[in-house]
């Protein structure tokens, strides 16, 4: 069997693959699909019913939810068999997440019970501790909380004051400290808690079980959405924590968290995708019923625009989720074969993909944003009513850009990130800039003779590149180090870097699809045509926005000349493209791209 090239994370700045180097949704196999099928029937059978009453903060309702999940095997999709869990590839894991996250509040709980409540002390803890604890996580006999963010210290976790001194006799640690907005605080077994050891700079982490004497659990939280979800503050006042439970070594808890979140964000991103789904079902399908003016609302040409614009902004992100997802695998897969700690292997996978990460996490929780909100446009009035789930959807969505890290500190990752993995020797970045700005008068956005179809996709993708290297090449030359601290210019390359790998990931996924089908598929090249359309406009505007911020006068004129060569796309016709998309999406009734 070909081997699949993979590509180094950020590296696609630099490199390009073909399509058989990627992986499609539309690839997923018969086990993957009965799983995600498991998870459907949960979602109807346990969760729908329960909405309404879990979200008046029943603690124990969502705890019964949880558990039942458990039994029931969809907790230890992670999680090795030797720990009582499936060992599932880590793109099965992402389609479950998605499928799951089609469960509003519930979904919270239960990804914060099977990713940051579990998997640290899977992939940090020894082998007692996985036996005492993840054997049971697995399983939901035990639940599990992570608790990291203080009062004073969010995106800024590693300043936090949540102290453990080593007692007398050195068979316990004493905790003190508070840490707040710890998901599922109200049912925790386990917790996944971060403090400082006597006068350490950096995190250690501990696991401290919910009953230890000094654990105090504040009332839940009152929210804007997900307020099925037990939020609150946990206090630990003298807590004797048995020195066992030191997760990982002495001050290794700052990279677990970092290890844990960039987890979260990918996970994440496949969450959105089945919150998305769901609401653009409910958006069709509402569409297809109600009656204005004599004729249903979904022949309506600015209802066709806002059902389109859904689906091709979540076909765009499906299709980078997953491609990413299937280079951690074939990553962990490697790693795994090095290293005889396969889960240490694992979460060395996933966070060696931090760019990616933090893109999928922005660029998801993003467009689920326009999707409900949307949602909420095409339901009119009923949309605003409690009565109808678009509400709930609505509400709900918002967390989503403030937690695993703000977008804010995303984007900064994205661009900060890319560049030091270059500097480290990852891939060939500020070399490819430099000799693409040395040749800048020469460079143009043209058209070869003959191109295909996708040929000229792959064009203007590896053009949007070339405007990202002239960028990062005259903001590093500019400000050299202080470049951290210009956010705005970040903000800007860490934009165009998601547009462009968005971008590619879609051009790949529909010419893949129809190599697979076998001739051309109008209507996904229709979400191509339109997506990398408004991309070029995107991209030209923050790229002008980056070089009037770190150019000269006068190096500004050939970069602007340079940008606006290399984001000329070929018109198309975007009125009756998106038409099209809306009217399969209106004919089938229901998300079926």
């Amino acid at each position: 069997m070909e081997s699949r090239k993979v590509l180094k994370s950020g590296e696609f700045l630099v490199s390009e693959i073909e399509p058989k180097d990627i992986f499609i949704p539309e690839e997923f196999n018969d086990e993957q699909k009965m799983i995600a099928r498991s998870c459907r029937d949960f979602l109807e059978a346990e969760v729908y019913p329960n909405m309404e009453a879990v979200e008046k903060s029943d603690r124990e309702l969502m705890k019964s939810m949880l558990k039942k999940s458990g039994e029931l095997g969809l907790m230890g999709i992670s999680v090795p068999e030797e720990y009582g869990g499936f060992g599932q590839s880590f793109v099965t894991q992402m389609l479950a997440a998605e499928t799951l996250g089609a469960g509003y509040s519930f979904s919270v709980a239960y990804m914060a019970h099977c990713g940051i409540g579990t998997l640290p002390i899977l992939y940090y803890g020894n082998e007692d501790q996985r036996q005492r604890y993840v054997t049971k996580l697995a399983t939901g006999e035990l639940l599990g909380a992570y608790c990291l963010t203080e009062p004073g210290a969010g995106s800024d976790a590693n300043s936090g004051k949540t102290n453990a001194k080593l007692s007398v006799d050195g068979k316990y640690y004493i905790i003190n400290g508070q840490k707040m907005w710890i998901t599922n605080a109200g049912f925790a077994d386990t917790l996944v808690v971060f403090a400082k050891i006597d006068n350490d700079r950096v995190l250690s982490a501990f696991i401290i079980e919910s009953n230890y004497p000094g654990v105090v659990i504040g009332p839940d939280e009152h929210k804007m959405g997900i307020k099925g979800s037990s939020t609150a503050q946990i206090f630990f006042n003298d807590v004797k924590v048995p020195v066992e439970n030191l997760l990982g070594k002495r001050g290794e808890g700052f990279r677990i968290a970092l290890s844990i979140l960039h987890m979260g964000r990918l996970k994440l991103g496949a969450n959105v995708l089945g919150t998305a789904k769901k609401a653009i079902n409910e958006s069709v399908k509402y569409a297809n019923e109600r009656k204005q003016f004599g004729v249903l609302i979904s022949t309506f040409g600015a209802i066709k625009y806002k059902l389109a614009e859904q689906v091709i902004r979540l076909f765009a992100t499906e299709s980078a989720v997953y491609r990413v997802s299937k280079d951690i695998d074939d990553l962990m897969e490697k790693y795994k074969t090095e290293c005889s700690d396969k889960s240490r292997a694992a979460i060395d996978a996933i966070s060696h993909y931090a760019v990616e990460a933090a893109m999928m996490k922005v660029a998801g929780s993003e467009m689920l944003d326009y999707v409900v909100d949307e949602s909420v446009q095409i339901h009119g009035g009923m949309g605003y009513s409690a009565e109808l789930p678009v509400e709930r959807g609505y509400r709900d969505s918002r967390i989503n850009r403030i937690f695993e890290g703000t977008n804010e500190i995303n984007r900064l990752l994205v661009s900060d990130t890319a560049m030091k993995r270059a500097m480290k020797g990852d891939f060939n970045l500020f070399g490819e800039a430099e000799n693409l700005f040395n040749s800048i008068d020469n460079l143009e956005g043209s058209p070869a003779s003959g191109e295909s179809y996708f040929g000229e996709k792959i064009r203007y993708i590896r053009n949007f590149k070339k405007v990202i290297l002239l960028c990062i090449h005259g903001a590093v030359k500019q400000f050299d180090k202080s470049l951290v601290n210009e956010q705005e210019v970040m903000n800007n390359i860490a934009d165009m870097m998601t547009d462009a790998y968005m971008s590619e990931s879609l051009a790949l996924r529909v010419e893949k699809l129809e190599s697979i089908k076998g001739g051309s598929l109008a209507v996904y090249r229709d979400i191509l045509d339109i997506f990398v359309y408004d991309a070029a406009d995107r991209i030209r505007k923050l790229s002008q926005d980056a070089i009037f911020s770190f150019a000269t006068e006068d190096s500004s004129r050939k970069l602007i000349k340079a940008a606006e060569a290399l984001t000329k796309v070929r018109g198309i016709n975007i009125k009756n493209a998106r038409r099209r998309i809306a009217d399969k999406l209106i004919e089938d009734n229901s998300y079926k791209f």
